[in-house]
């Protein structure tokens, strides 16, 4: 009977999910370190821990090693440590070291949460990538830009989605910015040619340093360009089919990219661009389930429970590859203007337009404040055996819907 401990700052849904898979696994006893109070978790999934522990900051390394040291003293034991939150990859890999218990190590997690290191061991094997480097003053910046030339992408080394990350377009906006908010050394920023093309998302499993699975989603358009332009609701779409000639090279490149990194047993979320001429460029890598909603949209594709599967992965190294039965996409409602939520537009249309393949809602509520991310506040999910069909829903959602702020 494995003693699990899983580690969740706040009960986010999503969150809550993860750990009332984990918790629901046959044979687990699992004990929660979080922020929040237990009883945010509601009795059904409060019902299934047999130890909790609340800390102050479970992103500090040194906090959290007490803290697993001591729910292992109440459990009499720890067979596995886990958490789906990116920022957690190295705090969990440092303490799996420090406590001997079995998973990830630091290394392999450094890899996927460095940017720049990610980058850099990629493209030491051959591996399709940006060309990047981490710059800490001005002149470091100016030198890689006459290099690869303008535009550049500007982000933290440790960043996650979209959060603060900006495109420079021209010499005045670099300049601005360098007066701005110049990078530093004991603050630096990465900077990478900004690649043209679609961007996509690639999904693998691995179980003992082999990939078993592996998903395609197609994003509508990059999450970079929704944040540049407020009026974009984003949308991806998860064909039926993706065993054909158009994915081969990601097939490969994608679980050789992961095995370079290091990883043995675990998900991987790894974002690409398929560039004009064909070729194809990994942006990043992260060794945790996806978000906004993919985990629910793979699980819809697939006729199964990604979270529960997650969870028997990274408790018992097992994954039984599940086939692709539908064609799945999502619409992300995002607000109009400034203010909060003051009503929607549209629905109707949108309803007729996506008759009979909408499978999960989350509509934003009026006096909502905005996200000022990529997924809005709201969202809709559509399913069909036909991808046609899913691309035609997904139409009518986006260029129907307004939800509207003041």
């Amino acid at each position: 009977m494995p003693d699990v401990v899983f580690v969740a700052p706040y009960f986010l849904p999503t969150t809550a999910r993860f750990i009332d898979a984990v918790g629901r696994t046959p044979g687990v006893r699992l004990g929660l370190i979080s922020h929040d109070p237990r009883e945010k978790l509601g009795p059904d999934v409060s019902n299934r821990l047999t130890s909790h522990l609340r800390v102050d900051n479970t992103l500090d390394t040194a906090h959290l090693v007490g803290a697993v040291a001591a729910i292992g003293r109440q459990m009499g034991g720890i067979d596995r440590l886990m958490g789906p939150l990116e920022e957690l990859q190295v705090p969990l890999a440092v303490v799996r070291e420090q406590l001997g218990i079995a998973g990830i190590d630091v290394e392999t997690a450094r890899n996927f949460r460095d940017k720049d290191r990610m980058k850099s061991v990629m493209a030491r094997n051959g591996l399709p990538c940006a060309r990047h480097r981490l710059v800490g003053t001005a002149d470091e910046v100016r030198r890689f830009i006459s290099e690869v030339g303008l535009p550049v992408v500007a982000k933290p080394p440790a960043g996650s989605g979209t959060r603060n990350t900006f495109r420079l377009n021209d010499p005045q906006q670099v300049e601005d910015w360098l007066a701005w908010s110049s990078p530093a050394r004991d603050q630096p920023t990465l900077l990478e040619e900004f690649v043209i093309g679609e961007e996509h998302a690639f999904d693998c499993v691995f179980v003992k340093g082999r990939p078993v699975w592996w998903n395609i989603t197609r994003y509508y358009p990059t999450p970079l360009q929704v944040m540049e332009n407020p009026w974009i609701q984003w949308a991806v779409i998860l064909p039926l089919d993706i065993s054909g000639p158009e994915y081969e090279d990601i097939r490969q490149a994608g679980p050789r990219a992961i095995a370079t990194l290091g990883l043995e047993t675990g998900l991987v979320h790894m974002e690409w661009f398929r560039r004009p001429d064909g070729s194809i460029a990994i942006s990043e890598a992260a060794v945790r389930p996806p978000g906004a909603q993919f985990s629910t949209l793979i699980s819809y594709a697939h006729d199964f429970d990604l979270y529960a599967a997650w969870a028997r992965l990274m408790t018992y190294e097992e994954f039984d590859p599940p086939e692709r039965k539908f064609a799945v996409g999502a619409a992300y409602l995002r607000g109009q203007g400034q203010g909060r939520v003051v009503g929607i537009t549209g629905l109707e249309r949108a309803q007729a337009g996506a008759a009979g393949t909408v499978v999960e809602v989350q509509l934003p509520k009026e006096g909502q404040t905005p996200s000022g991310h990529y997924e809005g506040e709201g969202f809709v999910i559509v399913r069909h055996p036909e991808t046609s069909r899913v691309e035609e829903a997904i139409a009518a959602i986006v260029s129907n819907v307004k939800v509207e702020l003041g």
